[in-house]
């Protein structure tokens, strides 16, 4: 028996940005009060464990670089709990979750949103809620938690709020790739109700749909269009390899900027293809890249187009457009885990899962080992991955 013991274990840990991780043993505390010890079974790899590998992570600089142990998408099995957590049990299957639910704050009160703010105080600065990690290494030495998740072990500590439980029949590898990227994409296209619809951001039948950026998040955007009945839907990348993967998931149409005739650009190729020629109904970016996003607004419909910020930015970048664009009828906004709230509307996701309107298996391109973590990152940059899922 483990339970209220120390576990030593496999981790892998990010000591210096750009550098590979260090797999070793590592000793993981016992849950305290409203916390929870999970074994991860499957975890899969997202752009943002290695874009804070980078050093270019505003909340984890090169400048001031802690050992910590990546890792956000990922399932598992409860191993223990601690005390005051009534809603999770030793041996519920579970969902990490980077962005809580604690059902009580002003945010998780608002159906609009789902930015809890009950453990993100100290998430972002890699720690538990009372201030602390549940992590040492072989010396002794704190290691610092990652977006409340930390998968990139054997076994991690998280709060009660930062795991949904899910059915013991649901594919455990399946699920992990709902703790991030697939839901992110899926839910922002607002299905059936759920993640941006509840901001009044919902894909309509018969409407028009362009995503910027054909990885995970996009292809997720495409289903979710597709599961919506757009009339068109078009995914913009420069790689042509992506075409395929952009079809499959729903694409009508595809688009690379860098091909386009003379005298095109991207905002008037989106334009042109419209029904009637005065832009794209929902736009989507999914690449980060801050010229991207303006060409995402400004090729949303003047009047009634909504054009919407997924991916990332690196830190210090910045957005800027021309008011005209947005006096004109245009909105510009942002979501965060595709408006999720992780805990009550997880079910919703593994239901169109199962009626097959999100087809979680052909988002994981590759299968490694857990020893093979860091080719896997180097599978992440090679333009053909979408997730690569660790067993351990």
């Amino acid at each position: 028996m483990t339970q209220g013991k120390i576990i030593e274990c496999n981790a892998a840990v990010a000591y210096s940005p750009g550098k590979p991780l260090t797999i070793e043993k590592i000793t993981v505390e016992a849950p305290k009060t409203d916390e929870i010890r999970v074994k991860v079974v499957k975890s899969a790899l997202c752009h943002t464990d290695a874009f804070t590998l980078s050093g270019n992570d505003n909340e984890w600089p090169a400048s001031d670089f802690k050992p910590v142990i990546l890792g956000h998408e990922a399932a598992g099995v409860v191993e223990s709990v601690g005390p005051n957590v009534t809603d999770l049990a030793e041996g519920d299957h579970v969902i990490l979750l980077y962005t809580a639910e604690c059902g009580e704050c002003k945010f998780c009160l608002d159906h609009r949103t789902n930015l809890c703010v009950k453990v993100r105080s100290t998430q972002g600065k890699g720690l538990m809620p009372d201030g602390t990690t549940r992590f040492k290494n072989s010396k002794g030495e704190p290691i610092y938690h990652f977006m409340g998740c930390s998968s990139f072990s054997e076994y991690t500590v998280v709060s009660k709020h930062s795991a949904v439980k899910i059915d013991k029949e649901f594919d455990l590898e399946k699920a992990a790739l709902l703790g991030c990227g697939v839901a992110t994409g899926f839910g922002a296209a607002g299905y059936e109700g759920i993640g941006a619809a509840k901001k009044n951001n919902q894909i309509t039948k018969g409407s028009s749909v362009a995503v910027f950026g054909v990885g995970a998040v996009g292809c997720s955007v495409l289903e979710g269009a597709k599961a919506a009945g757009a009339k068109k839907i078009i995914a913009i990348d420069t790689n042509d390899k992506k075409e395929e993967w952009a079809r499959s998931f729903g694409a009508t149409d595809f688009v690379n900027p860098t091909k386009l005739s003379e005298g095109e650009n991207i905002v008037s190729k989106l334009t042109s293809m419209s029904d009637d020629g005065y832009g794209i109904d929902f736009t989507y970016d999914c690449t980060g890249n801050v010229n991207v996003m303006n060409d995402a607004l400004m090729a949303s419909a003047r009047g009634t187009g909504i054009s919407t910020v997924i991916g990332v930015a690196p830190s210090g970048a910045q957005i800027s457009v021309r008011p005209f664009f947005l006096i004109v009828g245009r909105t510009w906004t942002g979501i965060a885990f595709g408006n999720i709230k992780g805990k009550s509307e997880m079910s919703r996701l593994i239901e169109a899962s199962d009626k097959g309107d999100l087809s979680l298996d052909k988002y994981i391109t590759h299968r490694r080992k857990f020893s093979e973590i860091n080719t896997a990152f180097e599978d992440l940059h090679s333009g053909d991955c979408l997730r690569t899922v660790f067993e351990f």
